[in-house]
């Protein structure tokens, strides 16, 4: 085993850690507050190759590994979460779906229009009354002649307003339950094809939060992707690696709400001395530090099991779980150790608390993570 980065996985740290400094940290508050997605940061994203991160080079990605996916997703997590989970999204859901199932002739029409950037994509699964329960989407494709009619909702889908491309889940054999699902590719601009409601939310504010609705709307035979009712099989697939990139979406803002938590200990003095002075407050810093390094090992652990090939459903639920809890938990402690202030948009830690939230819900609720966790275990020992 080697727990140490390369010199090019460093370099690429550095890198986006600069980027992120630059190009995303000024317009943070203002998105946050707006709950708008900057149009720039796309512009910005694509051009660090940050829009095709895992997709091979032949089809206009950057063709890193999943380990360098992680260390990306942390680094743009840590200063906007927001930014890190639209990167995921993109990358994660919709691209990586592209990637793993499409044809040749899928991939080089719309898989090289997402890596490039040259368009956000959207990933459409849940729906208003499928979320956990995946397989019980309404949304219905049914076949006529070289088309298919495809009627539905769709809820919670991030990027739905931006998204030109979409990969979406419907039932094409209802009788079947989950082995009745197929995946399709639809654009934006097909007739019935529209944008619903747009999420005003609690956190992760600036990345965009939409319904999808689609009447009647003609989808040429061809945008079926792989086999027909093989949609599930292909979704849960995807699912474990999302899962991984939550996990790197949580370690951004544990670490960004523990790294602020750190300085403002140093700095507020209380009873003539530096709060970091205090038990109470090393306890919290201990322990956060201490849980993030574990989540890191955990995370990484996933993603360098997911560059060999190997299947990491027991492993990618384990570090999003453990990671998207303890973002959750460390981003309250450091509202805590801000005391008042942290209460406020003067300090960053407001927002990471808002924002860490959607980790412990967004693709796997953590009820869902340990009963997959918990199935595993059961059939291995």
């Amino acid at each position: 085993m080697d727990f140490l980065f390369s010199q090019e996985q460093n370099i690429l740290r550095e890198a986006v850690r600069s980027f992120v400094q630059k190009e995303i940290q000024p317009l943070v508050k203002d998105s946050d507050e707006k709950g708008v997605w900057p149009e720039v940061f796309t512009k910005k994203l694509a051009e660090m190759g940050l829009l095709g991160i895992v997709i091979p080079p032949e089809y206009n990605g950057s063709g890193y590994s999943n380990v360098d996916y992680v260390i990306i997703l942390e680094e743009l997590s840590k200063v906007d979460p927001s930014v890190g989970l639209t990167v995921a999204a993109h990358n994660s859901l919709c691209s990586n779906h592209l990637n793993l199932f499409a044809s040749e002739e899928q991939k080089q029409k719309y898989l090289t229009r997402t890596a490039s950037g040259q368009t956000l994509g959207a990933w459409a699964l849940t729906e208003p009354e499928a979320g956990s329960d995946a397989a019980a989407l309404k949304t219905r494709a049914v076949k006529k002649e070289d088309h298919w009619i495809l009627n539905g909702t769709k809820r919670f889908i991030t990027n739905a307003t931006l998204a030109e491309i979409s990969v979406v889940m419907a039932m094409t054999d209802s009788e079947k339950g989950r082995h009745g699902i197929s995946a399709f590719i639809l654009e934006k601009g097909m007739d019935g094809y529209k944008v619903g409601k747009k999420e005003d939310k609690l956190g992760i504010r600036a990345a965009d939060t939409a319904e999808l609705i689609f009447e009647d709307v003609k989808v040429p035979a061809e945008n079926l992707i792989g086999e027909e009712n093989k949609g599930y099989s292909q979704a849960m697939a995807i699912l474990d690696g999302g899962r991984v990139s939550i996990a790197g979406f949580s370690l951004g803002v544990a670490a960004g709400a523990l790294e602020a938590s750190l300085k403002y200990a140093k700095e507020r003095v209380q009873f003539n001395q530096p709060i970091a002075n205090f038990q109470a407050i090393q306890w919290m810093l201990a322990d956060g530090f201490t849980e993030l390094e574990a989540a890191r090992l955990l995370t990484y652990k996933a993603a360098f099991l997911e560059d060999k090939g190997k299947r990491i459903v027991k492993e990618s639920a384990m570090a999003k779980l453990f990671s998207s809890e303890l973002a959750v938990k460390v981003s309250s402690w450091a509202v805590q150790i801000h005391g008042g202030y942290g209460f406020t948009k003067e300090y960053p830690v407001e927002k990471f608390y808002r924002d860490s939230k959607l980790a412990t819900i967004g693709e796997g609720t953590s009820e869902i993570q340990r009963w997959i966790i918990a199935q595993k275990v059961l059939s291995e020992y």
